[in-house]
């Protein structure tokens, strides 16, 4: 089992976590990969909440056209802006198409929510030289910095 996945590698990691989610958060250019309308979803919650906090950031769903109006992309590749960081809110499965696109973008950051990330998609994300966070969700951690 990768290291990062234990309780102790855990533990050890958090002692940099909040750093690094401090310095994802002072990005302002996000994606959300698995973006919905549906209001109960985990999806719409976390795009809903970083665009209240002024965030710049792009749906990607590819069932979707728009999102409140908002054009949503099908593919991180299909984005013609520069996304500085990713919230993953897809299943693992879905997820690894994600992270080989975050890598052909050179995307800096990946944020995968709970229950979205394998140790394999962690291990190469982070050897790919992005920075990740996982265990964490990021409705948690912005509603703690206000």
């Amino acid at each position: 089992m990768c290291h990062l996945l234990t309780e102790k590698g855990y533990l050890e990691r958090k002692l940099v976590l909040d750093k690094l989610i401090n310095e994802m958060l002072l990005k302002k250019e996000w994606a959300v990969v698995g973006a919905t309308r549906n209001v109960n979803k985990y999806g719409y919650k976390i795009y809903k909440l970083l665009k209240e906090r002024e965030y710049n950031v792009i749906a990607v769903n590819p069932i979707y056209s728009d999102i409140e109006g908002d054009k949503t992309e099908p593919t991180l590749l299909d984005i013609d802006t520069k996304v500085q960081c990713v919230n993953i809110v897809v299943p693992p499965s879905k997820a690894e198409k994600v992270v080989e696109d975050a890598i052909k973008l050179k995307i800096k950051y990946l944020w995968f929510q709970p229950g979205t990330f394998t140790e394999e998609l962690i291990e190469k994300a982070e050897n790919a030289g992005i920075k990740v966070v996982f265990y964490n969700c990021i409705l948690v951690e912005l509603r703690k910095r206000g």
